[in-house]
């Protein structure tokens, strides 16, 4: 990779000064409107595609009306940026639904070195801070795949036992919306572990947001913030969040 920041780090600030002409808005409503095997959004009676011109689809009405709802948001331009659940939406069908087994591949190969297991050797207060916020999470996912997992000083790898392993793989959802929603999540936070918390609902967003950031908010604590780096995270984290709501929308079917 050439860019300055890497793809889990989300967008620099600078980068929106080179994004290509947003296309302006040509519609004057957003609908929601059935589908088969579903609902669908429909500008000025016109069914929305993704990119790959396949039918934008989701299973239930609340769903497609949170999408409806990103769409009647945009102003005199259409900007993707600030459309999370659509973006979401176009990758599961155009994308997760073809590659199902490398997607959920690459969720458990981040569970094969997850966030959680990797911890400072100090200062001490981050070492305190770290157990505190992720050992309850790691001894949820041990009761709940019925393994364990192998802590680690600094960023010294360690192999996690394979049965651990094979139980989580196991625990993916095996639909194409589900699945890109964890993925991102994944990506974003570095754990696959919090992800999966969230999607069973043991911990909220918000919680599992604050345990994958807790090195940046030792940091923040010490030398104060950086506000480059608090905005590339306030993007990282809107995402994050769309796939949790995501997660709940499709829950709720």
């Amino acid at each position: 990779m050439t860019d300055e920041t890497p793809p889990r780090q989300g967008i620099d600030p600078a980068a929106f000064r080179t994004r290509p002409a947003l296309p302006k808005r040509f519609y004057a409503d957003a609908s929601v409107m059935p589908v088969e095997g579903g609902f669908g959004v429909a500008l000025d009676g016109r069914p929305v595609k993704t990119p790959g011109r396949a039918p934008l689809r989701v299973p239930g009405l609340a769903f497609a009306e949170a999408l409806a709802e990103e769409w009647r948001g945009q102003g005199e331009h259409i900007d993707p940026i600030t459309m999370p659940l659509t973006r979401l939406v176009n990758s599961a069908i155009d994308g997760v639904a073809v590659n199902q087994a490398e997607v959920a591949a690459e969720i458990v190969r981040y569970a094969g070195s997850d966030l959680l297991c990797y911890r400072a050797d100090g200062p001490q207060k981050l070492v305190m801070l770290q157990c505190d916020i992720w050992d309850p999470v790691l001894r949820w996912a041990e009761a709940e795949l019925g393994g364990r997992f192998v802590l680690s000083e600094g960023v010294l790898f360690v192999e996690q036992p394979w049965r651990t392993i094979d139980s989580f793989a196991a625990s993916l959802p095996d639909d194409p919306l589900r699945l890109a929603a964890l993925n991102l999540m994944t990506t974003l936070s570095g754990s696959a572990v919090l992800s999966l918390a969230v999607f069973r609902g043991a911990i909220t967003p918000d919680e599992a947001w604050r345990a994958a950031h807790i090195d940046e908010e030792f940091q923040e604590d010490l030398w104060g913030k950086d506000l480059e780096a608090e905005l590339r995270r306030e993007r990282r984290r809107k995402d994050f969040n769309a796939a949790a709501r995501a997660l709940h929308l499709l829950g709720s079917q």
